[in-house]
Order: structure tokens, then sequence, then C-alpha cells
């Protein structure tokens, strides 16, 4: 089963959210400070992961080509509206918005290399170790994200499942269409795109500055865009060559 990974991935997320509401005996000091290293932790995972694009270049026009793409549609205010949204329906909480809980842990949970890696190899290979390591981390940092940030956290699980989801079924047939070389490019420069967004959140977190990450998050596609085109044109150049 495709999804297996995915669906254990999500309900790890609501069980780790529903614990951390009643993580509620601790003070406001502890849970600054909790949140703090929670900050940390992510800012140095997104730096590894950064470091590890071997095309730095598409890298940084992925950001710069995604962000305007991302600005262009809005994506960071569209994501606290479904947080408001979600607000209304739940009534407000003690612990911080819903909207800041589900936008900032979607992004933790969804931006990284175990989601694609993870979701590759659940439809490739029906393999769900990666994604089920993955589901013990996320239950374990949702427990700490909803003591400090609220409720908001748990709704996140809704956009792991589905952009897993969709990875892990789309892979199912994709190894028909692209080679092991091109997919392992494609999951380096990826990581390293979304490497740089995690940064981003961290910082955030830590309150030093307040980027529009979601905003950001067209720079995945792009990343896969410019990794297929320089693969192809690095192609044509080799035949090119072999010609001479």
């Amino acid at each position: 089963m495709s999804l297996l990974g995915t669906i254990v991935n999500g309900i790890a997320i609501i069980a780790g959210s529903f614990l951390g509401l009643f993580w509620t005996n601790i003070s406001d000091r502890y849970k600054d400070t909790i949140l703090q290293a929670m900050a940390l932790a992510v800012t140095i995972l997104g730096i590894g992961m950064g470091l590890k694009s071997e095309q730095f270049l598409i890298v940084i026009a992925s950001l710069a080509v995604g962000g305007a793409l991302g600005e262009w549609w809005n994506l960071e205010e569209r994501l606290n509206a479904i947080g408001k949204w979600l607000e209304t329906k739940i009534g407000k909480q003690d612990k911080g918005s819903v909207a800041t809980g589900f936008v900032t842990a979607t992004l933790v949970f969804v931006v990284g290399a175990m989601s694609i890696v993870g979701a590759l190899d659940s439809g490739l290979r029906q393999q769900h170790d990666v994604l089920y390591t993955k589901a013990l981390i996320d239950g374990f940092c949702a427990i700490l994200f909803t003591s400090t940030l609220g409720i908001g956290v748990m709704f996140s699980a809704i956009p792991v499942v589905l952009y897993q989801g969709m990875i892990a079924l789309m892979a199912t047939q994709i190894d028909r269409f692209v080679s092991q070389e091109l997919m392992d490019a494609l999951i380096v420069e990826v990581t390293g795109t979304g490497g740089i967004m995690i940064v981003a959140i961290g910082l955030n977190l830590l309150g030093i500055t307040k980027i529009r990450v979601a905003n950001l998050l067209p720079g995945l596609l792009i990343a896969t865009i410019l990794v297929f085109i320089v693969e192809k044109w690095e192609s044509i150049l080799a035949f090119s060559h072999g010609l001479m």
C-alpha cells in the first residue's frame, strides 16, 4: 500500500498534538525555552540540508523565482486564512493563534528531505521505513509545538498527508520516465532549496526575522524544473561532444 507510511505520519502528528494539548502544567518560561530550543534545532537542520546542494545556483534561482511566484499567488496569506478559518470554527485558545500553529507546523513537517525521499520510497518500492522514522520525529515535535503554539499544529496533518500522498502516488509511475541519476540529482537540489526554507522557519521561531516562508514554497517546484533542464542540457552537450 503506497500510502501506508503517509497515513502513519499523519496519525503520529495528530496523536502528538493531542498529547501536547494536555501538557498544560508548564510555565511560560519553560515553554519559551523549549520553543527556542526547537527553533535552534530546526535552524541547524535547515543548514545541514542546504549544504547538501551540489549546484547552489539552482537553489538561488529556485528561491528567487519561487519567492516571486509565491508573492504573486500570496500563499502565506492563503495559509494564514485557512488557519484563521479554523480558529473561527474551534474558537480562541490560550496558547496562541491557531493560524500560527497551523502554518508553522505545516512548513516544518512538509518542507524536508524525509518527506520527499520517504514518499518516493513508499511509491516506488512500497518501503515505508523512512516515513515511519519521520512519523516518530514529527509526533514528538508535534507534542512540543502544540504545548507552545496550540491546537493549530494538529491540523497540519492534513497538508502533510496530501503532499506526501501525492508524491507517493506519482512515484508509482514516475520511474517509467525518470532515470535514477536524475532522481538523485532532483532530491539533492530540492533538499538544498527546502533547507534554506527550514532555516527561515527557525529564524522566525526565534523572533529574529519575519520571513514569509510559505511564499517561498514554489521554489521546490522551480528547483525540480531547473534540475530537469540542467540535466537535459548536459546530456545534449555530452552527445554533441561525442559527435565531434
